[in-house]
């Protein structure tokens, strides 16, 4: 199975988040992007890519405890930015420390249950929004993101994700996401 942990933000975040980038669609070149679907914004926090199905019991442990040593706290979706001209994304403001030793602790569990991690990298919680297919300049994507704040909302669990890819050869197709299991914060 395909798996990574995350963080998915509350419909009522969604939505909100939504009529912003449906305004992201009347720019100049919007047609040029690859526009991520609602149904699979979130934050990754730690992607572990295949996993034998011998190891999801251990997985599973790691991940409880993880999320049993973190509080809940409160983020919300605001600004954004890009990867070079590949990648635009919204930010979070909030308790992004918290966040950011979720993922940690989320990334080690993995490790100790024994997913094979690709080299760490410093967590930068962003949720994609839209891919691009060619030379479109993201920077105006940016620009209109700049005073995006949405409302505050409470991050109560870890949730191990499942990503079922889209079918080959199938034009626009996205990856279909599935909650496999789900973990309250500190408890």
């Amino acid at each position: 199975m395909r798996l990574f942990a995350a963080v998915l933000p509350p419909e009522e975040a969604i939505v909100e988040l939504a009529a912003r980038v449906d305004a992201l669609h009347a720019l100049p070149g919007a047609d040029g992007l690859r526009w991520t679907e609602r149904a699979g914004w979130h934050f990754t926090l730690a992607f572990f890519g295949e996993v034998a199905e011998e190891v999801l019991p251990g997985l599973h442990t790691r991940l409880a405890r993880a999320a049993h040593r973190h509080e809940p706290h409160t983020l919300r979706l605001a600004g954004g930015g890009r990867f070079a001209d590949r990648v635009v994304w919204v930010g979070v403001d909030g308790d992004s420390a918290a966040l950011k030793g979720l993922a940690d602790s989320a990334e080690a569990g993995a490790r100790r249950a024994g997913v094979p991690m690709d080299r760490h990298r410093p967590y930068h919680p962003h949720l994609t929004i839209a891919r691009n297919r060619g030379a479109t300049s993201l920077a105006p994507y940016v620009a209109e993101l700049a005073d995006f704040a949405g409302r505050v909302w409470p991050v109560r669990e870890l949730s191990l994700v499942r990503s079922h890819p889209p079918a080959p050869g199938v034009a626009g197709r996205q990856p279909r996401y599935e909650v496999v299991a789900a973990w309250p914060l500190g408890r």
